[in-house]
This record gives structure tokens, sequence and C-alpha cells, in this order.
């Protein structure tokens, strides 16, 4: 497995509609196997494969708490879809991989239900409610080019890409004056 760089937000790329995937092959299931590998280390709940760059419709989520003693659980996702949410909202504090050390309020149904296709392509359906809801939300929203952020005000939302785009130049700025000789 190989680790993948995570696309941070102001990033075009985050902002465009991931294509469905034809079927789940091999080239498929290593995206799916990287982006966990990824999303472990980063260290993160869920990860979607425009933000590591692939504009395909897949996304991994893994709300377990193995400091806590529960083991892996993994969700390797292909074209998932709400197909109902729950009539009640919940207020979650997200954060993302893709705009890092930023979190907001959201609110987002409590509950819902994904179709997917599996990492063996076969169709299946998950009924979630609480963080695995809000985390199978955020990452579907990833592949709509949605970011949590797009969900807060737009003033919020512009104080933390006005912070993000400042701090990427920064980054860049250091990068080059490390590079010259």
């Amino acid at each position: 497995m190989a680790l993948l760089p995570i696309i941070t937000a102001p990033d075009p790329r985050l902002k465009q509609v991931a294509d469905p995937v034809d079927r789940v092959d091999d080239e498929v299931r290593q995206l799916m196997d990287d982006m966990l590998a990824t999303m472990y280390v980063a260290p993160g709940i869920g990860l979607a494969a425009p933000q590591v760059g692939a504009l395909k419709r897949v996304i991994v989520v893994d709300i377990s708490r193995p400091e806590e003693g529960r083991p892996p659980a993994p969700l390797q996702m292909a074209n998932p879809e709400i197909v109902e949410v729950s009539d009640e909202d919940i207020t979650w504090n997200e954060g993302c991989l893709s705009v890092p050390e930023h979190y907001a309020d959201v609110v987002r149904p409590a509950g819902c239900r994904v179709r997917y296709l599996d990492r063996e392509g076969e169709i299946r359906e998950i009924k979630a409610e609480g963080v695995l809801a809000v985390c199978l939300q955020h990452e579907i929203d990833h592949l709509d080019g949605i970011l949590f952020i797009d969900h807060v005000s737009a003033l919020k939302r512009n104080m933390i890409l006005r912070k993000l785009l400042k701090e990427k130049k920064a980054a860049e700025r250091e990068e080059k004056d490390e590079a010259v000789f």
C-alpha cells in the first residue's frame, strides 16, 4: 500500500465532481487500500478519492477507535449515494484532512441510508446514525466538490480559506528558500 498526498484547500481540484466507477476492479481496490492507509496515517476517519487527486466516486471510512480497544472496521465504497435521510438533524463539529486544523459546527441529517458498491463490486446498503452518518455525508459531499466549510457562513468560510491560502503561500516560500543553493 502506498501513502497518497492529501490535497488541501484552497485547491480547485477539491471543487470538481468525481466520475462514477464503471466497475470495482483491481485498480479501484488498490486505490481503496491506498486511501485507507493514507487516512489511518493522517490520522482521520474518512477520505474521499478527490482528496488524493483521483476524480473517482470512491470513499473510505473507519470510525472505530483502536486507541479505545476497538478493532478497525473500515468501509470501502464505490459510487456511494444517499438514498434516504432522517427528518432529524444533528450538529457536529467537523474537521477535514483537506482543511487542516480548522473545525466548524455543521448541521446534517442525524441518520442516512447509503447504497454503494463494496470492494467486490457487490451492491450494498448501510443505515447509519450519529458520527457514521455525519462521516458518510461529509465524504460523499467531497465527491460532488463540496467541502464542510461550504455548509457554514460565507464569513467563516472565507476566513478559513484566507488563512489556508496564507499558510500555503508561506510553505511554498519556505520550500523555495530551502531549494536555493
